[in-house]
């Protein structure tokens, strides 16, 4: 903001102070407090956006913009699962066990799945190992091996949980 404030010389009438002004939003030519573009850059004098008008549309098109992603990721993922799974085996290694999993695709849609491990006996509230099965084709079964070095070399019962995505 600016104001002209310049020295009166002594004699002189006091000039009337000029009216407070901002820079043109656009071209940075003065104009008044209560208006956003100067003559040139709006000669129809149109009235500026409200702030309210700007943050409505801004969170329209965020609302708009995750109805979107959600409407996608139901597209990309539907028909996947659910996927039943057993473990067939488990073998002591140098550093863990390797564990021999079968997964099977119940769905109508190729996927993958994330088989979540717990010992049953575990009472500490432990994660427990999770792994990734490879691709699996609808309505099809896939054993796979994978080492897990979460619950030591001892061999000890487990179960097991694979959930859709």
């Amino acid at each position: 903001m600016t104001a002209s404030t310049e020295p009166v010389p002594a004699g002189a009438p006091a000039a009337s102070p000029k009216p407070k002004t901002h820079p043109c939003v656009r071209c940075g030519a003065p104009v008044a407090l209560d208006v956003g573009l100067c003559e040139r850059c709006n000669p129809l004098g149109l009235k500026d956006a409200a702030a309210s008008q700007v943050h409505g549309t801004v969170v329209i098109a965020v609302i708009l913009a995750v109805i979107g992603l959600a409407f996608l990721g139901h597209l990309a993922l539907a028909g996947v699962g659910p996927f039943p799974a057993s473990i067939v085996a488990t073998v002591p290694n140098a550093t863990g066990l390797d564990i021999t999993l079968t997964v099977t695709n119940k769905g109508s849609a190729a996927g993958q799945t994330t088989c979540r491990l717990t010992d049953p006996a575990d009472r500490n509230g432990k994660q427990g190992a999770f792994v990734l099965s490879p691709q699996i084709d609808p309505g099809q079964t896939v054993t796979f091996t994978k080492p897990v070095t979460d619950f030591g070399t001892v061999v000890r019962p487990l179960d097991i949980a694979c959930n859709a995505p």
